[in-house]
């Protein structure tokens, strides 16, 4: 049985292994979105004691949670999941704008509430910070919303380092999410401290860098979705990104893991980590990822895979 881990001053206690619901009624996202193994994908982890799911407005504009508050209301799991959801895209005609002000984020939360068929929501976050809004002041709502039980903790992403202190001025701050994974480490210096400083848990979004970290790749593929774009996966930055991973192997080997286990059990070493959320299209992906949770990484391999995505 998995220990729980409690995210950060929370009440919040989850499996440090979660799910990231972008796949889950992303058509906006992942256009070959198929709902009915969405539906797979989420009972599998609600069933396999994966209370921790994350999600938001923009996956599927609304979609996603929909498909979670159906889900979740079919199994009867409500009380025992930690639902996160995020807000902050506005349509304005055909455009989406960025908005956090206090009568937005109250919209939001209210509506969420709705799609998620729930009377409170574990954890909300600001999804992006928008040009305007001081950043404490859209907290401030939250903490509103927080103190009438519609939500029970708050949380912020993308903001940058200063955005993140305006917000959490009167410490109100739960959770942050931020672009975290082996490739990408420069949070190490820029958020890190704060985070275990003020008792903020760190949660990383793209754990497995699109899929390359989680060794299933190889040099002669190519993506027509919305990976088609990153840089990490193109040309010798992706072949050199796939001889680091395969270096990741004789360690994952040794355990009886896969890299990918190997990988989150990683980020799990952190001070300031408390959970992942990796994705999934297919339920043997959530039970895959479960299995990290077990991982024990000794002081060496923690320090050999430092050394390889150094």
């Amino acid at each position: 049985m998995v220990s729980l881990k409690r995210l950060g001053n929370t009440e919040l206690e989850v499996n440090p292994i979660g799910l990231g619901a972008m796949a889950v009624g992303g058509q906006n996202l992942f256009p070959q979105v198929d709902e009915t193994m969405s539906r797979k994908v989420l009972t599998t982890a609600i069933q396999n004691g994966m209370n921790f799911i994350d999600t938001a407005f923009y996956y599927g504009f609304g979609r996603s949670e929909e498909l979670i508050g159906e889900t979740l209301k079919d199994t009867g799991k409500r009380n025992d999941t930690i639902l996160a959801t995020k807000a902050a895209h506005e349509f304005i005609g055909d455009d989406i704008k960025l908005n956090n002000t206090p009568e937005f984020l109250t919209k939001s939360v209210n509506e969420a509430l709705q799609r998620l068929q729930t009377d409170y929501i574990d954890l909300f976050y600001i999804h992006n910070p928008d040009d305007y809004t001081p950043k404490d002041e859209a907290v401030g709502a939250l903490k509103l919303l927080r103190d009438e039980g519609k939500i029970r903790s708050i949380g912020v992403s993308k903001f940058t380092p200063n955005q993140l202190k305006e917000a959490n001025k009167d410490g109100y701050v739960d959770v942050y999410q931020g672009h975290y994974n082996l490739l990408e480490r420069s949070a190490e210096t820029t958020y890190f401290p704060y985070m275990v400083e003020h008792g903020i848990s760190y949660v990383p979004f793209f754990p497995f860098a699109s899929g390359v970290l989680a060794g299933k790749y190889n040099k002669n593929m190519s993506f027509d979705d919305h990976r088609a774009n990153k840089p990490h996966l193109q040309g010798e930055a992706f072949t050199k990104n796939l001889d680091k991973v395969e270096q990741l192997r004789p360690i994952a080997e040794d355990k009886g893991a896969d890299i990918a286990q190997i990988v989150l059990a990683w980020y799990l070493t952190h001070e300031a980590i408390d959970a992942v959320i990796p994705g999934a299209k297919r339920p043997a992906q959530v039970l895959n990822n479960l299995k990290a949770a077990d991982i024990e990484l000794s002081t060496s391999e923690i320090q050999k895979i430092d050394q390889i995505f150094q």
